[in-house]
């Protein structure tokens, strides 16, 4: 590829547009929102303001942040996303390993099968889930046929869980696939002709070779699950908050803005920290000393 300098013009072109709509609808708003994080609310004539701010007036809204209410939902939001993770993974890892291994006429079928779902608005699949999850749902319908149920599906951590495995399972099914995809599978026959088991090939061949699709799916998964808020709220009602229903609760309903975009950057900041590890894990695994 031509160095850039010796064709300018076409760099300016081409990179031009983006860096500007970058900078317009997300650099900019992204910084009015880390200022706000550290503003309080006007006080005007003894009164707080509605839409007035103070702003850079220190960190009380991050140690608001920390008060056992709000800690309680980011564990709770920390651990639903963790086991919807984990379930993804599961239940992602065999289907992307029978897709690589799958006639190639028949992976572009499948992998369409799998990344459908995105051909359909989010609202319309949650709410097609409350019709399956509901007291008088198909599902309760199916098990009473056989003397069962009904049983209390919806707005609880069982319906989050299952709605959030659901909306995010492509985003780990399609990473494992790639790395699969490029996986030697001569190693895979070395292992069982030296003796090791179809477990022991997959435990200490298949898996380690993979743990970068592992890592990038459960990236991939994780946060976005944590940030979430419209699965909780249509599943999971009352009972089952999770700490991106209170960050929109706070910009709507609260209009505290800025207690709001504490909370959301302190979730960025976990996304940066996750990113680290995953950047430091890459560097390990390629031998490189950090």
């Amino acid at each position: 590829m031509d160095n850039w300098k010796q064709n300018p013009r076409v760099f300016w072109t081409l990179g031009l547009p983006p860096s500007i709509w970058l900078l317009l609808f997300f650099i900019i708003p992204l910084g009015f929102l880390f200022v706000m994080s550290f503003s309080d609310k006007a006080v005007i004539d003894g009164q707080i303001s509605i839409n007035e701010y103070d702003y850079l007036t220190g960190f009380s809204n991050y140690i608001r942040a920390v008060d056992p209410l709000y800690l309680t939902i980011m564990w709770k939001s920390i651990w639903i996303s963790a086991l919807a993770t984990a379930l993804c993974l599961v239940v992602a890892y065999p289907i992307a390993f029978g897709i690589c291994f799958a006639p190639n006429r028949w992976k572009p079928l499948l992998l369409l099968l799998v990344v459908l779902p995105f051909w359909i608005n989010l609202l319309i699949r949650t709410y097609a889930l409350i019709a399956v999850f509901r007291t008088r749902g198909y599902v309760n319908e199916v098990l009473g046929l056989v003397g069962l149920g009904p049983f209390e599906m919806l707005y609880n951590d069982f319906a989050v869980i299952f709605g959030l495995v659901y909306v995010y399972m492509p985003f780990m099914v399609l990473p494992l696939y790639a790395t699969i995809e490029r996986l030697d599978k001569s190693f895979l026959e070395a292992s069982l002709d030296l003796g090791a088991s179809q477990f022991q090939t997959f435990l200490r061949v298949t898996v380690p070779l993979t743990m970068p699709g592992i890592i990038s799916g459960v990236i991939l998964v994780f946060i976005p699950c944590l940030g979430t808020f419209l699965t909780p709220e249509l599943l999971g009602g009352a009972n089952a908050i999770m700490i991106g229903n209170v960050i929109e609760r706070q910009f709507k309903a609260a209009n505290d803005w800025p207690f709001g975009a504490a909370l959301s950057f302190l979730l960025m900041y976990a996304t940066f920290g996750a990113l680290a590890l995953r950047y430091l894990f890459t560097l390990r695994s390629k031998g490189v000393g950090v």
